[in-house]
């Protein structure tokens, strides 16, 4: 009777809180419940970090050639919607980069692309920006910006999961691990109600850093020839720590703001909490790699960085 009781109660708060969504996004995929995401996520978690490890155990490690042809095809598909979308910049000929990485750099760039001309370059206001939940074209290019930051989230999964079938078991770390499940699991929440805003200055952020980020490991895959270009590592850690200072300054300020009329404060509290978190985070990082000398990028064999962290 108690549990009868609880779950009545729960599906009416469900209802009372879901009824104030975006009905922009509402046919979206993933969007009309959170369950879908929550399973997905749980799925990962698992496989990562219990079931993986164990088939794998007695296992050689996985050459994946074709299911690595099929991702970058993937990634080729979805970096090419994106293009259409923004129809801003093009490439050059020839090939600089490995596929994968050079395409993952094309996909974030994109990304970050499309936040400039959905509002960060096109009048969004660096203190107080609210949600416009109208159907203009900037509105509407924002909210698909959004679930777009959104789906790569899912995206990026498999680096672990590559990670795992490639017994990479070094790499599947706390920080990893942590990040590559609450980025998804609460961005569903940001894209169902607030898909635009000053709640997105953070994702904007994250993209630009993506990129540098990406631009590394495609010199790092580039062999040996290249490890002389590699000493900047140090400094992309701290390009990382900066942007999580800068997401906390930007967040901040509204809690010094009395006119702010954001939709769903609920939001800067979150997103501010992932400012300190992953700042935390990622200083420990740092103080393990480059104070005590347990995680430097020494080597470049066979094309593969070591010890390469996302």
């Amino acid at each position: 009777m108690a549990f009868s009781d609880l779950t009545s109660r729960t599906v009416r708060l469900y209802g009372n809180w879901i009824k104030d969504a975006d009905p922009r996004v509402e046919d979206w995929l993933l969007m009309s419940s959170p369950l879908p995401q929550t399973i997905i996520l749980g799925l990962y978690v698992y496989f990562v970090t219990s079931l993986g490890p164990k088939l794998m155990e007695n296992r050689k490690p996985f050459e994946l050639k074709k299911a690595m042809i099929t991702y970058n095809f993937f990634i080729v598909l979805f970096s090419v919607y994106m293009c259409y979308e923004a129809s801003v910049f093009s490439i050059p000929n020839g090939r600089i980069l490995p596929e994968s990485l050079c395409l993952s750099v094309m996909m974030f760039l994109v990304m970050t692309v499309r936040f400039v001309m959905s509002g960060w370059g096109t009048g969004y206001s660096f203190r107080c920006e609210i949600v416009d939940y109208s159907r203009s074209p900037t509105a509407l290019r924002m909210a698909r910006t959004c679930w777009l930051y959104y789906f790569s989230k899912f995206i990026e999964l498999l680096d672990t999961i590559f990670f795992v079938l490639r017994k990479k078991s070094s790499q599947v770390t706390f920080l990893h691990v942590f990040h590559h499940t609450i980025m998804p699991w609460t961005w569903w929440f940001g894209v169902k109600f607030a898909a635009g805003g000053l709640g997105t200055f953070h994702a904007f952020l994250n993209t630009a850093v993506h990129v540098v980020m990406y631009s590394y490991y495609g010199l790092c895959a580039l062999g040996p020839a290249y490890q002389k270009y590699l000493w900047w590592k140090k400094y992309l850690t701290s390009l990382q720590l900066v942007q999580f200072v800068i997401v906390t300054i930007h967040i901040g300020q509204f809690f010094f703001m009395e006119d702010c009329k954001y939709q769903f404060p609920v939001f800067l509290y979150i997103i501010m909490s992932y400012g300190c978190i992953f700042l935390l985070l990622f200083l420990h990082f740092w103080y393990r790699a480059y104070t005590k000398g347990q995680r430097l990028p020494k080597t470049v064999k066979n094309g593969v960085c070591k010890n390469k962290d996302h």
